[in-house]
């Protein structure tokens, strides 16, 4: 009796390695070691520069093999900067090449795979679904309306409500909805979708990169007498740093011994360098972003991991990626997030945890790591670094996403038998 073949998965995304995202080719790839046949639809990479990437030119479609997965990318209108209209046109286009696509020329897939946001992803993968029966899968990395209002993207409130009504009629079109948390799914229940079609898979970290880290830390970094709390990633208004400097202050007339590392960049770094030189913060230092592949060198490097977000119910669901990066490295961690990531963080046993936006807090919970024995630090460490590896790995979610896409195509192949008696 012959094998049953492989199912065919469609991973439809508008952004793909080489641009940063969370489902790129670490899934794909994954996908495929565990047996699974995938094509990834995408676009031209420009995020988020809104340029294209140096060895690419827009046509009207191109197929490559990335480490052994078809990728097949289609025309968009490159664009990231902060004019709303040119953004639409940027996420329409890639939704308009993938609708054509999706109906016209994509080989027929067992199931397909959606990736939010855009929106429009959903939007286009509803319409294949309608037409050609394939069932969709859709992935919500970013709640929208909500997300949009709580950046400033979008303010009006014809506009949120219409992007509201949209995401209800992709709702009810996919056939299963994944989210990142346990809150986004009370969220989606509470707006009506049943509980029994939502799953939680905890986003994963960039495993390969982290296990082995390159380049060596730099002068600036504060050696071994210092307690260094390390903060990587972007310093925006959604992470209100203010509040860590406002931690250091107390802390340096408190205990000396903590300093807070602020690795990368953002729209709020130059505010807070000039903040931390007004205020004469010795125990703060900038260091410049640096590639994910030299990350790891920085974290290791490291006593304990800082996760802040500012006070506000949309992060009280999230859980911030750098959390999962986090916990694989194995180091104690701080953090300073309300709601889902906190209890993450205590069901794990990994770390401390301090009130959003509370400088009080922050500097007790600072103070509490840095008295704390080196063998129980060691011990938080490999405890979050053991709860990662059974919730939270790269083998772990996507075996829950192979589980999902293996009922539904059980599913659909049941339903096509039953079309054909």
């Amino acid at each position: 009796m012959p094998s049953p073949r492989p199912i065919r998965v469609l991973l439809l995304t508008q952004w793909f390695d080489p641009e940063p995202t969370f489902k790129g080719i670490v899934f794909a790839r994954e996908l495929v070691r565990q047996g699974f046949e995938v094509e990834v639809i995408t676009g031209f990479p420009n995020y988020p520069g809104g340029k294209l990437y140096p060895g690419y030119r827009i046509k009207w479609l191109q197929r490559e093999v990335i480490d052994g997965v078809q990728v097949t990318r289609l025309p968009l209108y490159p664009n990231h900067d902060q004019s709303a209209i040119k953004r639409v046109f940027n996420y329409a286009s890639f939704a308009v090449s993938a609708l054509v696509y999706g109906l016209f020329m994509a080989r027929r897939a067992d199931v397909m795979y959606a990736y939010h946001p855009p929106l429009t992803v959903g939007i286009a993968a509803s319409l294949v679904r309608l037409l050609r029966r394939i069932p969709v899968v859709y992935d919500i990395q970013d709640m929208w309306p909500d997300t949009l209002r709580a950046t400033g993207m979008l303010s009006s409130p014809k506009a949120l409500n219409l992007v509201a009504a949209v995401c209800r009629w992709v709702y009810r079109r996919v056939d299963s909805i994944v989210v990142l948390s346990p809150g986004f799914k009370r969220l989606l229940v509470e707006r009506g979708v049943p509980a029994a079609k939502v799953d939680v898979i905890y986003n994963w970290a960039d495993e390969a990169t982290l296990a082995t880290p390159t380049g060596q830390l730099p002068e600036a970094f504060p050696g071994p007498e210092r307690f260094r709390i390390l903060f990587a990633g972007n310093m925006g208004k959604a992470q209100a740093l203010g509040a860590v400097l406002d931690a250091a202050a107390l802390l340096q007339v408190g205990d000396s011994r903590v300093c807070f590392v602020m690795l990368g960049g953002g729209v709020e770094l130059s505010a807070l360098k000039q903040q931390a030189a007004q205020r004469g913060l010795t125990n703060v230092v900038f260091l410049p972003a640096v590639p994910m592949a030299e990350v790891g060198t920085y974290l290791q490097g490291a006593d304990a991991l800082l996760v802040h977000l500012r006070k506000d119910p949309l992060f009280e669901i999230t859980i911030p990626s750098k959390t999962q990066a986090y916990m694989a490295a194995s180091k104690p961690l701080l953090m300073a997030v309300d709601g889902d990531a906190a209890d993450l963080l205590r069901q794990s046993g990994g770390g401390i945890v301090a009130e959003s936006e509370n400088a009080e807090a922050l500097a007790e919970a600072a103070a509490a790591l840095v008295n704390t024995p080196p063998q129980a630090l060691i011990a938080m460490g490999q405890k979050a670094q053991q709860f990662y590896a059974q919730h939270l790995a790269l083998a772990v979610g996507v075996g829950q996403f192979g589980e999902i896409f293996s009922r539904l195509t059980k599913r659909q192949r049941s339903e096509a038998d039953v079309r054909n008696i």
